[in-house]
């Protein structure tokens, strides 16, 4: 189920143009990061990125095949009282349409792609990123594209920045970039703030540990997904130089220290309660005696299994903290989230 878009105004679409419809915290990220004169906004759909670019941009030309997304947009822009931008109906890739534009600093695209597919692929998208980059290469040598945040590295072959983003917690978008936009080779940026992280260069090997330290933290998602957490490890050592990676399974990973440290790329910052063997009867004892009321189970556990367990480990349980509960190599690790 499409997650429900929050706007601080209400955008007029119907049911489509609100599920794919860009958040406003990415939305406004995106436009700052590309401030500039002039820009293309193609596949503008209902108009919630054009809208932001227009508020960081001097002029916008906003451009969309479909005639129903691009009436909705004009609303949008005229219930919002944004006037510096240029709603194009078209073909983004015909000449009829570039010949309306004149030289652009940035060119924008939000490519269609299919709703469903077993395995996201960067062939897939329509308008592609080729015939994008040719079509207006006389016109702007700057693109941005955003692309499926699934897709690995090996499958994005171009000379681009590929910036993963996480919202709320959430893997959430790819960005690329192209040009005089591309900082690094790969970036993420955590959002709401704008909390970023950059490949800089060759990292010392990180200390690995078989063991939790009494703090532990999770990265956000989009640092996984870009391959950084090594960076942000070297980052971190310049505050706290215990800073270990621990592996928990082949799906979760924290960093974790002896003492206490935050950053804005931990997605959760925990404090550890307890270390034993998977006996849960015997964690239900401590939670009970420890006034908590709810465990989050954080372990590769069979589906079928998994209530079994959530309710073992929750019987009896009434009071107001909430635990969360990791498994590795048969021992169960007690967390609980610091403030």
């Amino acid at each position: 189920m499409a997650r429900k878009k929050q706007f601080k105004t209400e955008m007029i679409s119907d049911k489509d143009g609100i599920r794919f419809a860009t958040p406003e915290p990415v939305a406004e990220y995106r436009a700052k990061r590309l401030q500039c004169k002039t820009i293309a906004d193609i596949s503008c759909g209902i108009g919630g990125q054009a809208l932001f670019f227009a508020r960081y941009c001097d002029f916008v030309y906003a451009i969309e095949i479909d005639p129903k997304k691009i009436a909705f947009a004009k609303k949008n822009a005229k219930v919002m009282g944004v006037d510096n931008i240029e709603f194009i109906a078209g073909d983004a890739l015909s000449s009829e349409v570039i010949g309306k534009l004149p030289k652009l600093d940035v060119v924008f695209s939000d490519p269609a792609r299919p709703p469903t597919e077993k395995e996201r692929s960067i062939d897939n998208l329509s308008p592609s990123i080729p015939e994008v980059m040719k079509a207006y290469a006389g016109i702007s040598s700057n693109f941005a594209f955003e692309a499926p945040p699934q897709l690995s590295p090996e499958k994005i072959p171009f000379d681009c920045e590929r910036e993963y983003m996480s919202l709320e917690g959430k893997l959430n978008r790819l960005n690329l970039y192209f040009g005089e936009l591309k900082k690094a080779d790969v970036s993420a940026v955590a959002l709401p703030g704008s909390n970023i992280i950059r490949k800089t260069g060759n990292i010392e090997p990180v200390r690995k540990v078989e063991e939790s330290a009494l703090y532990a933290y999770e990265p956000e998602e989009c640092v996984i997904k870009a391959g950084l957490l090594e960076q942000l490890v070297a980052e971190l050592k310049k505050e706290s130089d215990d800073i270990s990676i621990f592996d928990i399974d082949g799906k979760r990973t924290l960093l974790c220290s002896k003492s206490e440290i935050q950053n804005s790329l931990f997605k959760n910052r925990y404090k550890r309660l307890l270390v034993t063997d998977t006996n849960y009867s015997q964690v239900n004892s401590y939670l009970r005696k420890n006034s908590f009321g709810k465990v989050i189970v954080r372990a590769a556990i069979d589906p079928e299994k998994y209530w079994n367990v959530r309710n073992e480990l929750e019987n009896g349980l009434n009071g107001e903290r909430k635990a969360h509960l990791f498994v590795k190599d048969e021992k169960a690790i007690l967390y609980e989230v610091l403030d």
